[in-house]
């Protein structure tokens, strides 16, 4: 019990401290997988990469870790280097809108397996852009599962 305990308050720390680091507050978080729609990621090839999926009060975030487990490194890195550690950041100014995919039809959901999906189009310069991640861990906490909803929220 102790131990469970200890993981929660480190969590709860964890949040704690990325919100004051930032200067945001943390709205909802999860783990995800970065798709496309963010130019430096996708012009180094940075595609399927893992990271936190955090809404705060002043946009959308991707905070990738760098991470290499024993299979990474026997297969190496077949012609593509993975980023150092990595933050997407979006303002919420910016922000055109969110939504959040999640499969509905129990057939679907069996015979074709998929994760969520977030969509998210904001305006990059003069070009409209849209961010794919997909939703792996937090998509069904009911905080998270509102995390388009709270994105939306904050640029009406």
């Amino acid at each position: 019990m102790s131990i469970l305990r200890k993981t929660e308050e480190s969590a709860g720390d964890f949040w704690r401290e990325y919100g004051e680091k930032t200067g945001e507050k943390v709205l909802a978080h999860g783990l995800g997988r970065y798709v496309s729609g963010w130019e430096e990621f996708d012009s180094n090839r940075w595609t399927s990469i893992w990271g936190l999926i955090i809404a705060t009060s002043g946009g959308f975030r991707f905070h990738h870790f760098p991470q290499r487990s024993w299979l990474d490194s026997l297969i190496g890195g077949v012609g593509r280097e993975e980023p150092k550690e990595k933050t997407i950041f979006i303002p919420k100014e910016k922000i055109i809108s969110a939504r959040l995919l999640t499969e509905t039809k129990w057939w679907k959901k069996l015979l074709v397996p998929g994760p969520p999906q977030l969509f998210i189009d904001y305006h990059d310069g003069d070009n409209i852009r849209r961010l794919l991640v997909e939703v792996e861990i937090g998509a069904k906490d009911p905080v998270f599962g509102d995390l388009a909803g709270k994105l939306n929220h904050q640029i009406s």
